[in-house]
């Protein structure tokens, strides 16, 4: 890639064991882009950082700015990493915990929308959470990102 160093994030992917397997934790994309979207739309609660924080502590902090809860204690599963097709580099690890998504409070961002009307809007960064099977978020998750849940299951197995 040229033109410089490649934007980074890092995130926190939340499961919990059902009766009929695990579950994981995923957010909708907010804002009017994603609206329409299902497919592709989804992703791991995540943020950018810059290089004088680290993976760990963005994805911490990302949590709580994208969710408005704190990031939970436990055991945190290393995923590694993924690239996006758009170039970015996604960090991620999953802890085991359970999260009632109605209590989720999300951040919000500010975009000029409609496109170039000069009119600016705010909108969540994510407008729903929702706790899903492995199988039924790998249709639905941002595709790169589906290689957290793999590593996730094969962890967990």
């Amino acid at each position: 890639m040229s033109g410089g160093r490649a934007k980074r994030s890092a995130g926190l992917l939340l499961f919990r064991r059902t009766g009929h397997g695990i579950e994981v934790l995923l957010g909708h994309m907010g804002g009017p882009l994603f609206a329409r979207r299902d497919a592709g739309a989804w992703t791991v609660p995540k943020g950018e950082y810059e290089p004088d924080e680290t993976a760990w502590d963005a994805a911490r902090r990302e949590f709580r700015e994208e969710l408005g809860l704190p990031p939970p204690d436990g055991e945190a599963v290393t995923l590694g990493e993924v690239t996006q097709t758009n170039g970015k580099v996604v960090t991620a690890w999953a802890i085991e915990a359970d999260l009632d998504p109605a209590v989720v409070v999300p951040g919000t961002f500010t975009m000029e929308w409609p496109p170039k009307s000069g009119r600016h809007q705010e909108f969540p960064e994510l407008d729903r959470v929702e706790w899903m099977t492995p199988d039924r978020a790998r249709t639905l998750i941002v595709s790169a990102q589906a290689t957290f849940l793999d590593r996730l299951v094969e962890h967990s197995a």
